[in-house]
């Protein structure tokens, strides 16, 4: 059984849990798609005693998103008793798949508190093996029915994996894994065309189009083809996977599905 950054690989940690099987087929991961089917383990039912809806998830994002743009910020389930609380046992009504950059905390974007938000976050905000393990576990073991891509503009490691000028070639890798097939329905390319005078970091800087482009295609990778768990619990109606924008100099998001 592997485990990685502490959660278990999206292979094995529902077996770990101990839940009832649903049979959905088979899986055989390569590059992140599905190619073939095995047997997938989910829970008959939501874990979370008091599940809350994607509708009311999204509602309660929205609702106190408008509270730190107005700062109004009430610091709720931030007390000790909330903290020896998610010490045992956690239950975040909402999953955030978002970008390392140090402007877009969710948990401060969205006025939550301790054991709230179940956050995932890497550079370019990408659906690689490792992120999606971990939506997986939040939405398969501690019932989180709402999953939100989170971008943003101005992504500050991939303008430099771009530059190509102080960094390894490995930082290459989140550029490479925003790059939006051209196959891809309602989702185009992460590098618009750009005139001569301009570069392609800029481009890619300035240009919200772009940077929408790489979320839609980060939550079509997530709907579609990445994960067996995940499309069976949206099958079941019991996860729902939306992408949302957030304007760096506003503080505001803007939910785009």
């Amino acid at each position: 059984m592997s485990i990685i950054n502490g959660f278990i690989g999206h292979r094995n940690f529902l077996k770990f849990a101990g839940l009832t099987t649903l049979s959905i087929g088979s899986i055989t991961a390569f590059n992140g798609m599905i190619t073939n089917r095995e047997t997938i383990t989910i829970p008959e039912t939501n874990p979370n005693p008091n599940p809350v809806s994607a509708n009311e998830a999204r509602r309660r994002l929205i609702e106190r998103n408008r509270r730190f743009m107005n700062q109004d910020r009430r610091y709720t389930n931030q007390s000790k008793k909330r903290l020896q609380s998610v010490a045992k046992t956690q239950y975040p009504f909402a999953a955030i798949l978002g970008c390392a950059d140090s402007c877009v905390p969710p948990e401060m974007v969205f006025d939550q508190g301790l054991g709230d938000l179940f956050v995932v976050r890497v550079a370019g905000n990408f659906a690689s093996d490792v992120t999606i393990s971990s939506l997986e576990y939040a939405a398969a073991t501690l019932g989180t029915q709402l999953i939100v891509v989170l971008g943003h503009q101005r992504y500050g490691a991939v303008r430099e994996s771009i530059n190509n000028t102080q960094f390894s070639n490995k930082i290459r890798s989140v550029a490479d894994s925003i790059d939006v097939p051209d196959n891809i329905d309602g989702v185009d390319s992460i590098e618009p065309p750009f005139s001569e005078n301009q570069t392609r970091t800029n481009n890619v800087d300035s240009n919200k189009n772009a940077v929408i482009n790489n979320i839609q295609y980060q939550t079509h990778k997530l709907r579609q083809n990445s994960s067996a768990v995940l499309e069976r619990l949206i099958q079941a109606g019991r996860l729902k996977i939306v992408s949302a924008f957030y304007d760096i100099h506003t503080g505001k998001v803007q939910f785009l599905t």
